[in-house]
């Protein structure tokens, strides 16, 4: 490096530091903690649109700050908006976010909240009262800290609210009774109307209708005295359902109506509309910001290099080593070319076997690609009509056998997987790609889709992530979680009546890149010291008997290629009967500026009550019926033809918002299909639905017209997201 380049990275260095200390500086907290409530209180007049942009601004310099009580807040605004959007998933990762930076706090207030609000979106939006009424109770447990007890009451109306609603009055009596002795003391207007809904529940459960019909009429009224028009819209449902229990069905109907009617003044369409956009101006900015700077280096470097003299004397070096060679290659000429007469003979041979090896590796990809989609197929057919079974029939659901043929045809899908996986990467097609994830939730996801595996070894599995670890790092997401399922499946399998645990730690950090150490250590069988050198080749079992089931032997050996595509090497320690633990590390880059891009990145998918019409191009009978299934069953109107001839003919008499194209058809593929639907002029976006390989078929597809690529058998959520995206963007386009 030249002392010019020196001088330019010092200068670079200093004025980015300068920058980042003035953005620093000129953040006021007092400020930022205003404008946090600020957001707080539009989110309660219902203004979500600047709620949610205001939110985002202070979440953007609490970064800066590293301020964990501005975080947490931000959070648990944004949660709250998400909330009102029925985006309860999303609402829900918000709200942990903010539960993560409140315990980082000394504030019971802000932990309060954010187990509560988790409580009431578990109970009320998720049906999954268990785990909301944990998280009730550890509010109840930070609101006993705070020296205003209107904090206890509100969390034991909502224990009261939630037991109740799942049929569990004598758990809930506890609170209802603790909350009718503290109301007058502890209670407020804006509680006033849940607290006489609640009584009513009660009192319509033990068959009081009078006095049920007394709690409910003064919640109706103190609600909308109070203008709760939220509690006022449950207090109609509640008292709807007492009503039709008692046999009163007009005045049901009537309470039942004005329950639609509030529900569809709170959430109005055109305001939700508006906040789905907000933001977007926001992000031009940063993009802009950051397109100066890096414009700024790249100009400073070219002029550098013109100025360099540096590459004048590697030129000069470099010719004269080539005139050196011109002179060596002339004197040697004559005595090669009676070498390559000997050599040609050779040469020919070798390149005939080139030739032959070649023909046979391209053999081998052909056979694994064919048989890969000729096994796809029927076990879309198999796992489709398991989760028939299970839906249509819920008495079968608990069935062992159904249990056994869903786990047998999705371990045979990852078995066919698993062999694609180890021929991609022997025929280097591999290339690890850059995401930003979050190490801890993805672990967590492995493990809960793992959990028919534990259970049925007895086992359990403990998950320890260091909190130095940072939130969001950047890497292969999907090649990382494979190594992992492997690693822990693979400790399933060989442990029963144990303990399988995961440990992931910082071990230095390098610039960017975190070096995140890894263990994964079972309680099982344990593997021994002959057999430990062997265990990551391909088809390697070691101790297998006809009464155990271990699989392929592929798992290991696709864990010792993916990490040595991460440049890292993978170590054990076992004996026999003390079990085995597997370790290594993986150096993954941090960078707060995409982790602020992802922030910046929110997006409201808002959801439509409108039915889309979808055309299944499809010639295998089975899977027909499975797709039929699958869309009917989410409120989409489906129409299937057997080839790419009748749907040229459905087309020209219908409409669809969305197609389904099979790829491997007789008479028409699917690829000559679209060409001709494409020719016509029709815009409609089209999915190819398919068992071939994404990686093989994906030029041929946007050459052909298609809009996406899913891979059959498929995760319906994947599905539905693509076809959403495609039907909205071409609605919005037209």
């Amino acid at each position: 490096m030249s002392l010019n380049q020196i001088v330019l990275v010092f200068v670079l260095l200093f004025g980015f530091n300068s920058f980042i200390s003035a953005q620093n500086t000129s953040v006021d907290r007092k400020e930022l903690l205003k404008q946090s409530k600020q957001a707080n209180k539009l989110y309660r007049n219902q203004d979500f649109e600047k709620s949610l942009l205001l939110s985002r601004e202070v979440l953007k310099k609490a970064l800066l700050l590293n301020d964990s009580v501005l975080l947490a807040d931000s959070y648990n605004t944004i949660g709250s908006n998400y909330n009102e959007f029925s985006e309860f998933d999303k609402s829900i990762d918000y709200y942990k976010k903010a539960l993560f930076y409140a315990n980082k706090t000394l504030s019971d207030t802000l932990k309060f909240k954010t187990n509560n609000n988790l409580g009431n979106l578990y109970c009320f939006e998720k049906g999954q009262y268990k785990k909301g009424i944990q998280y009730y109770k550890k509010a109840i447990f930070y609101s006993k800290k705070i020296p205003n007890q209107t904090y206890t009451l509100l969390a034991s109306l909502n224990l009261s609210w939630a037991y109740f609603d799942d049929s569990n009055f004598d758990e809930g009596l506890e609170f209802l009774n603790y909350s009718n002795a503290n109301f007058n003391k502890y209670g407020n207007q804006s509680l006033s109307s849940v607290y006489q809904m609640i009584n009513g529940m009660y009192y319509a459960h033990i068959v009081d209708y009078n006095r049920a019909r007394i709690h409910f009429e003064k919640a109706i009224a103190l609600g909308y005295e109070h203008n709760e028009l939220n509690d006022v819209s449950y207090a109609h449902n509640e008292f709807s359902k007492m009503l039709f229990r008692s046999g009163n069905y007009k005045e049901a109907y009537i309470h039942l109506k004005k329950f639609d009617e509030l529900k569809e003044k709170l959430y109005n369409e055109d305001k939700l509309f508006k906040a789905s956009i907000a933001g977007l101006n926001l992000e031009l900015d940063e993009y802009k910001r950051e397109l100066t700077k890096v414009e700024l280096i790249k100009d400073a470097q070219n002029q550098n290099l013109r100025k360099s003299k540096i590459i004048v004397i590697l030129f000069v070096i470099v010719l004269f080593v080539l005139l050196m060679l011109i002179f060596t290659l002339i004197r040697n000429n004559i005595f090669k070319r009676k070498i390559n007469r000997e050599l040609t003979v050779a040469n020919n041979d070798l390149l005939l076997a080139k030739e032959k090896a070649e023909e046979a590796s391209q053999m081998k990809s052909q056979f694994v690609s064919t048989i890969s989609h000729e096994l796809r197929t029927p076990l879309y057919g198999v796992i489709g009509i398991t989760n028939m079974l299970i839906d249509e029939y819920k008495d079968l659901s608990k069935s062992s056998h159904l249990s056994s043929l869903k786990f047998s045809a999705r371990y045979l899908l990852s078995l066919v997987n698993d062999i694609l996986q180890i021929n991609k990467i022997e025929e280097n097609r591999v290339v690890l790609e850059s995401m930003t994830f979050n190490i801890s939730d993805e672990i967590e996801m492995i493990i809960r889709s793992l959990s028919f595996l534990s259970q049925n070894n007895k086992n359990k599995i403990e998950l320890s992530v260091d909190t130095n670890i940072p939130e969001y790092v950047i890497g292969d997401k999907l090649r990382f979680s494979q190594i992992i399922m492997n690693l822990i499946s693979n400790a399933l399998k060989f442990t029963k009546n144990g303990t399988v645990t995961i440990t992931a730690t910082l071990e230095k950090i390098e610039g960017s890149n975190n070096y995140i150490g890894f263990k994964v250590k079972d309680t099982g069988v344990g593997i021994a010291d002959v057999d430990q050198d062997k265990i990551f080749d391909k088809f390697v079992q070691v101790g297998r008997n006809d009464t155990d089931y271990q699989g392929t032997g592929l798992g290991l050996s696709i864990v010792k290629r993916l990490l040595d595509l991460f440049g890292s090497d993978i170590t054990l320690e076992s004996a026999l009967g003390e079990g085995t633990t597997f370790s290594f590390c993986i150096p993954f880059e941090s960078d707060l500026e995409k982790t602020n891009e992802l922030i910046n990145n929110i997006r409201v998918d808002l959801s439509t009550s409108q039915i889309f019409k979808v055309l299944v191009v499809e010639d295998n009978r089975i899977n027909q019926l499975v797709t039929k299934k699958i869309m009917e069953k989410n409120n989409y109107k489906c129409y299937v033809v057997d080839d790419g001839y009748e749907a040229l003919k459905m087309l020209e008499k219908e409409i669809f918002d969305i197609i389904l194209m099979d790829i491997n058809m007789p008479l028409l593929n699917g690829f000559e299909t679209t060409r001709l639907i494409r020719n016509k002029n029709i815009q409609t976006p089209i999915i190819a639905l398919t068992a071939f390989d994404k990686e093989e078929i994906a030029e041929e597809a946007l050459l052909a017209g298609l809009n996406d690529i899913i891979i059959k058998p498929f995760d319906q959520s994947k599905l539905f997201n693509a076809m959403s995206t495609l039907i909205h963007h071409t609605k919005n386009a037209g």
